[in-house]
C-alpha cells in the first residue's frame, strides 16, 4: 500500500499496493505460553469476495480470467505480504503451504476465505513466539555483541533463502539484531539507548500484531489477488478506503512524499515538488525511513510497522516537525541519519510553474534560453466553480510566462517536466496544445479495444520557436503524455533520462464494504506506441543519479507489459532525429570537459559501486567506521575535484558541501538547443543555395 502524505490528482501516479507487513523479533530456547488468538474469516466480506471476481473478470482493462495460474501467482504474492525477507517461515513450512497454491482462485470465487486464515494463523503463531521470546533476552543480546568479530549480514532480498533449520533463522535473527544495533551506537546512542529504543521497536510490534484484524488479513488476500493482475489495481477496506480519499482531497497536511512498503521497511518513492521533503530536507527516492518521531519526544522504530500506521505519525498539525530516521539510498547506506521536517500543507502556487533564463556565450554574443518549469499538471477546480475569471492553471500560467519570456528575446525556449509526477489529463492536452495547432495529443484504449484520442481544440499556438523538454525517470503520467506527443510532432527535443512509464488508466468502484481501484484503459502516443512500462526514450540522454532497476514502472511488480496500436494522423515539423548526428557528439564533447558533469558521473559509479558492496553489510565496527571514512573522503575529493576546475574555494569538511546553484542540467539543454538552431540555419542555407543553383 502506498500513501501519499499531500494532495494527489486523479490522475496522477499511485503506488497503492495494500500489503500487510509485520516485522519479527529473535526465537530462543525458552518459549512462553503463545498470546495470539487465531482470526477467522469474516462472514460479512463473503459477498465481497465473489463481488471481487466479477469486477476483476468484468472491468478489468485485461479481461483476465481468475484461475490456477492468476492463483499462483497470488499464493506468492501473499505469503511475500506476510514475511517479505523470510524472517518467519521456514522452508519446511513453505512446502507445506504450497498445497494452498492452487486454491486462491477457488476461496475467492466461492467467498469461502478460510484458505487465507490457515496461512495467516500459521504466520501468526510463528512471529509472536519470536516476539515474545525476544523481549527477556534482548538486553542480553546487545550487552553480548562482539564488534571486532569479521562477520557480515546479508540485506539483499533477492539473495535471501527460506531457513531450512531454526538454528539457521536464529542466527540470521542474531546477525538483523546485531546491525540495528551497531547502526545506533554509529550513530552516538549508548548501550543503554539501544537497548531501549530496540525493546520499543519489538514492543511496538507486538501491538501491531494484536490489533491486527480479519478484515486486514482479507484485505491482504485480496491484494495478492489484484497484485497478480497490475501493480495499480489495489482493494481498499473500508478504513484504507476512508485513507485513499483523504490523500486524493486537498486538505491532507504532511511532508509530501509518496511512500510504498518494501519489505519491511517504509521507503521514498518520490518527493512531490513544492512539498516540505522536497523543500526543506536531504529526503530522497528510494530511502528507507526506519524510526519516526515528534518534536521533543523519543524516536519510534517503524521497521516492519503497517504502511498506514506509519503515515499516521508522520502526518501532524501544520508547522509541526517530524523526525525521520532514514538509510540513505545515497552515500553511506550502512549509517542512518536524522531528517527534520516541518509539516506544511502543499499550497497551489508551491506548484505553480516558474519561469527563469539561462544565458549562453557564443563567439562574444550572449543567448537567452527560457526555461519553464512545471512541478505537476494543475487546476484550481475551486476557483473555477466558484466563477472566478482569474483561475490558476498550468496552461494559463504557462502561457502568461511565454509572453514575458518572449519579451526578454529568449532564442529558445525549454519545458522542464523533470519530477512532474502528473496531474489534470485535461491541462497536459491544453498545454501541448500551447506548441502545436489543434490536434490529438494521446489516444486512449479502453478494455473493449475501443481507441479514443484526445487532445487540443484551440488552433492557437503561443510559442513556435526550438524547444526542448526536459525529463528524468521522475516524470510520469501526464507529463509523458506531453513529453511523447511534442517528440512525435517533431515539435521539441527530449532530453534528459528514460521516463517512469506509467501508462495505465485506473477508476475507484464502490463495492458492498470498500472499495476497488482498477486499471481500465492504457494511454498511447499519437504514434501508437504506449508510455506504459517503456515510457519516453529521451532524443539525448544525460546522465542519471536515479537508479532505473529500482525506481519506475518496470521496477514494479507485474506491470502491464508496452504494446503499439495505429497512429493517428498529425503533421512533423522538424525531423529530429535527422539532426542527432550532429548534436549528440557535441553534446558528449561538452559533458567530457564540464567539471560538473564529470562530478556527477563519479558520483553515479560511486552509487553503483555502493549499491553492490552493500548488498552484504558488515558486522564489524571497525570496518564501518572505515567505510563511513572513505565515503565521506570521496564525497569531498569529488566536490573539491569540481570546485579546482571551476576556480571556487576548496572545502575541508563533507559537512561544507551544499547545492550546485547553477542547474547543470538547463545550462546543457540551452547548449543542445543553441547547436540545434545553428544547424537548423545552416540547413536552410544550404537549401536556399540549391535552389538558386537550380
Amino acid at each position: 500500500m502506498t500513501y501519499k502524505i499531500d494532495r494527489e490528482s486523479p490522475y496522477r501516479m499511485n503506488y497503492k499496493r495494500l500489503l500487510l507487513c509485520l516485522l519479527t523479533g529473535y526465537t530462543f530456547a525458552s518459549t512462553p505460553a503463545s498470546a495470539y488468538q487465531e482470526l477467522q474469516p469474516p462472514h460479512e466480506y463473503d459477498k465481497v469476495s465473489k463481488e471481487l471476481v466479477e469486477m476483476l473478470e468484468g472491468i478489468h482493462y485485461n479481461r483476465p480470467h481468475i484461475d490456477d495460474a492468476i492463483s499462483a501467482k497470488a499464493f506468492d504474492y501473499y505469503i511475500n505480504a506476510l514475511d517479505p525477507s523470510k524472517s518467519f517461515f521456514l522452508k519446511s513450512d513453505i512446502d507445506n503451504l504450497s498445497q494452498y497454491r492452487n486454491s486462491f482462485d477457488d476461496a475467492l470465487r466461492d467467498g469461502d476465505t478460510t484458505v487465507a486464515y490457515t496461512i495467516y494463523n500459521l504466520y501468526l503463531e510463528r512471529l509472536e513466539k519470536r516476539l515474545l521470546n525476544l523481549q527477556d533476552r534482548l538486553p542480553e543480546m546487545v550487552k553480548g555483541f562482539d564488534y571486532k568479530i569479521d562477520e557480515t549480514f546479508n540485506v539483499d532480498p533477492d539473495k535471501q533463502k527460506w531457513a531450512t533449520t531454526e538454528a539457521e533463522l536464529d542466527d540470521y535473527w542474531r546477525k538483523r539484531l546485531k546491525n540495528r544495533a551497531l547502526t545506533l551506537k554509529l550513530n552516538g546512542e549508548s548501550e543503554e539507548k539501544i537497548i531501549s529504543a530496540l525493546e520499543r521497536r519489538y514492543k511496538n510490534q507486538i501491538k501491531q500484531v494484536d490489533q491486527t484484524n480479519a478484515i486486514d488479513v482479507f484485505q491482504t488476500f485480496a491484494n495478492s489477488i489484484t497484485a497478480a493482475l497490475d501493480p495499480h489495481t489495489n482493494y481498499f477496506a473500508p478504513r484504507a478506503s476512508e485513507a485513499f480519499n483523504i490523500n486524493m482531497s486537498l486538505s491532507l497536511e504532511g511532508i509530501g512524499a509518496v511512500l510504498q512498503m518494501d519489505d519491511d521497511y517504509t521507503k521514498v518513492v518520490r518527493l512531490v515538488p513544492g512539498g516540505p521533503a522536497a523543500t526543506q530536507s536531504d529526503l530522497s527516492p528510494n530511502d528507507r525511513i526506519i524510526a519516526v518521531g515528534q518534536e521533543g519526544k523519543p524516536m519510534i522504530d517503524v521497521v516492519g510497522m503497517r504502511l498506514d500506521d506509519v503515515v499516521d505519525m508522520i502526518r501532524g498539525e501544520r508547522d509541526t516537525t517530524v523526525i525521520l530516521e532514514v538509510t540513505p539510498s545515497k552515500g553511506d547506506t550502512q549509517t542512518s541519519k536524522r531528517i527534520s521536517i516541518v509539516r506544511k500543507k502543499v499550497k497551489l502556487e508551491d506548484q505553480s510553474a516558474k519561469k527563469e533564463i539561462v544565458e549562453i556565450e557564443r563567439d562574444g554574443k550572449k543567448y537567452k534560453v527560457g526555461v519553464i518549469t512545471l512541478p505537476t499538471f494543475y487546476s484550481d477546480f475551486a476557483a473555477i466553480q466558484a466563477g472566478d475569471k482569474n483561475y490558476k492553471s498550468s496552461t494559463r500560467d504557462t502561457k502568461q510566462l511565454i509572453e514575458e519570456l518572449r519579451k526578454e528575446d529568449i532564442s529558445a525556449l525549454i519545458l522542464d517536466l523533470r519530477n512532474n509526477g502528473g496531474g489534470s489529463l485535461q491541462e497536459a492536452n491544453a498545454l501541448a496544445g500551447l506548441f502545436i495547432p489543434s490536434g490529438p495529443t494521446v489516444q486512449i484504449r479502453d478494455q473493449s479495444g475501443r481507441v479514443t484520442p484526445l487532445g487540443d481544440s484551440d488552433p492557437a499556438i503561443a510559442y513556435s520557436g526550438p524547444m526542448a523538454v526536459l525529463v528524468n525517470r521522475m516524470s510520469a503520467s501526464a507529463s509523458e503524455i506531453v513529453a511523447g506527443a511534442l517528440q512525435d510532432y517533431g515539435r521539441a527535443l527530449i532530453l534528459g533520462d528514460q521516463t517512469f512509464g506509467k501508462g495505465t488508466v485506473q477508476v475507484l468502484q464502490d463495492m458492498d464494504k470498500g472499495q476497488l481501484k482498477v486499471t481500465q484503459a492504457k494511454f498511447y502516443r499519437v504514434s501508437g506506441e504506449s508510455t506504459q512500462h517503456k515510457g519516453v526514450m529521451p532524443d539525448i540522454a544525460f546522465p542519471s543519479l536515479v537508479d532505473k532497476e529500482t525506481i519506475g514502472e518496470s521496477a514494479l511488480d507485474n506491470p502491464l507489459p508496452w504494446d503499439k496500436i495505429h497512429e493517428t494522423r498529425y503533421p512533423v515539423y522538424w525531423n529530429m532525429p535527422a539532426y542527432l548526428p550532429i548534436l549528440e557528439p557535441r553534446h558528449e564533447a561538452r559533458m567530457a570537459k564540464d567539471p560538473n558533469f564529470i562530478a556527477i558521473n563519479e558520483q553515479i559509479d560511486e552509487f553503483k559501486k555502493q549499491a553492490e558492496s552493500y548488498k552484504t553489510i558488515s558486522l564489524k565496527e571497525s570496518t564501518r567506521i572505515q567505510q563511513r571514512e572513505d565515503n565521506k573522503k570521496n564525497e569531498l575529493e569529488r566536490e573539491n575535484t569540481r570546485r579546482k576546475a571551476l576556480g571556487l574555494e576548496l572545502l575541508t569538511s563533507v559537512d561544507d558541501i551544499k547545492p550546485v546553484e547553477e542547474d547543470t542540467y538547463a545550462k546543457e539543454a540551452s547548449e543542445i538547443l543553441l547547436d540545434f538552431i545553428a544547424t537548423n540555419q545552416m540547413a536552410e542555407k544550404q537549401a536556399e543555395k540549391k535552389t538558386a543553383q537550380n
